[in-house]
């Protein structure tokens, strides 16, 4: 496999990779004489991404046998595209054979230097794909990505969930729709029902689908989905660097949304290159108290509803509030220095019991993991909708934004990983 590109695809060559890197950890390339399909899937398996280009996208693009396919670590690439992009001439991609073991990269720079890059890879990755058929979501729109960055930034930089809710604009009764003004559609922050105290900011903004969005597409009953912000402003920033618009597919709580670039008229037909963003959304439904949107019998497989596991934890809480000092209290002892040495191993106990209660708080938010398959092959029982995959829900890591987190942690450790995983001697002509 070898492929080299310059210019405006280099460019959008390393959005791509920008945009992958925030989603997950690895990237599995899969290359065939027609295409050329990038993939990655987070921890959790609640967001995967894939981005495919076209034989014409490249300046060389050369494929020896039916397929060839290897995964490399997203940070590793990264590493390489940190030399300007304006100062690059060309990127070069080379892997000599299906068992070879590195990947050579290439960079040919304006001022005559040449940056070779050999990065370890697996030749035999597995790559996955979500069962899910974008013609199959009932619910869809179309939004500028300026228009949506201008709304999302009526909330705080620190949300970490968003709801969506969709309403067919015709079926609003008379007195709400004086009230809103033709406004079917509501942005609203996530609010935790497990939180009785929770003083952080909740902003909801009701939007008229006609002024903000090119297109929109509901009918029937009100839906809703709540899903991570993370991801969300990852594909917002590469679609508005592409400068395409975004187009939103959904169906429910508990149903995967799709996000995908929209080129114009026939996709197919205008871009070279296109994208696919998959993320789990929450199980229980916004629109009636955070009511389970799981039928029963799916929510006895569970064990319990969310509702019911939401009042056991809530009862917990209080218990375990009405045991021990305010949080006030606690935090000003220790800021002033003022609590008894005797009383110390009760102040580790007590700091114990509350993280222990943040987690299990956390654990009760619970996403519907997505249905990934392998090889492309589609899910018959779920009808092509990755809904409820089979990783567990209840461990802390499993959060759409667990990644963050890792990224923050692992930053001091990624530089020595990335010396072994790959030699970037540089040489000139």
């Amino acid at each position: 496999m070898e492929f080299s590109l310059s210019g405006n695809a280099l460019k959008t060559f390393a959005r791509s990779v920008t945009c992958l890197a925030r989603i997950g950890h690895e990237l599995a390339i899969r290359a065939s004489p027609s295409l050329l399909t990038f993939h990655t899937l987070n921890s959790s398996r609640s967001a995967y991404q894939t981005i495919t280009f076209k034989p014409d996208f490249f300046d060389v693009y050369t494929i020896s046998g039916a397929q060839v396919q290897c995964s490399v670590l997203l940070k590793a690439i990264c590493s390489v595209l940190r030399t300007p992009i304006s100062s690059i001439d060309a990127l070069n991609v080379l892997l000599p054979n299906q068992d070879a073991p590195k990947v050579q990269w290439t960079l040919n720079c304006y001022n005559g230097l040449k940056k070779a890059y050999w990065i370890t890879c697996n030749v035999e990755p597995v790559i996955q794909h979500p069962s899910l058929d974008r013609r199959k979501l009932p619910s869809n729109f179309v939004v500028r990505p300026r228009d949506l960055s201008r709304l999302l930034g009526n909330f705080q930089t620190t949300l970490q969930e968003i709801t969506i809710i969709a309403t067919e604009p015709n079926a609003l009764p008379p007195d709400a729709e004086s009230e809103i003004g033709g406004k079917a559609v509501e942005f609203r922050s996530y609010m935790d029902p497990t939180k009785d105290n929770d003083s952080s900011l909740h902003t909801q903004l009701w939007i008229d689908p006609t002024e903000e969005f090119v297109q929109y597409t509901h009918s029937g009953d009100p839906v809703d989905i709540t899903f991570g912000m993370k991801e969300l402003k990852a594909f917002l920033s590469f679609c508005e660097a592409c400068e395409v618009d975004i187009h939103f597919y959904f169906e429910k709580a508990g149903e995967p949304i799709l996000m995908a670039p929209k080129f114009g008229l026939d996709d197919c037909s205008i871009s070279n290159f296109d994208a696919a963003l998959v993320l789990a959304t929450m199980l229980a439904s916004q629109l009636h108290g955070g009511s389970s949107a799981v039928p029963p019998t799916e929510a006895a497989q569970h064990g319990q509803g969310s509702r019911g596991v939401r009042a056991e934890a809530q009862e917990r809480s209080r218990s375990n509030m009405s045991d021990h000092p305010s949080d006030h209290t606690k935090i000003w002892s220790d800021l002033s220095g003022s609590a008894a040495k005797s009383n110390n191993g009760g102040d580790d106990r007590q700091a114990q019991r509350e993280r222990n209660q943040t987690i299990e708080q956390r654990e009760i938010q619970r996403i519907g993991a997505l249905d990934i398959s392998k090889d492309g092959t589609s899910n018959d029982a779920h009808g092509g909708r990755g809904v409820h995959g089979e990783a567990s829900q209840h461990h802390p890591s499993n959060w759409v934004d667990a990644d963050e987190d890792e990224d923050e942690d692992d930053d001091e450790g990624d530089e020595a990983d990335l010396c072994v995983q790959s030699t970037p001697p540089c040489y000139e002509e």
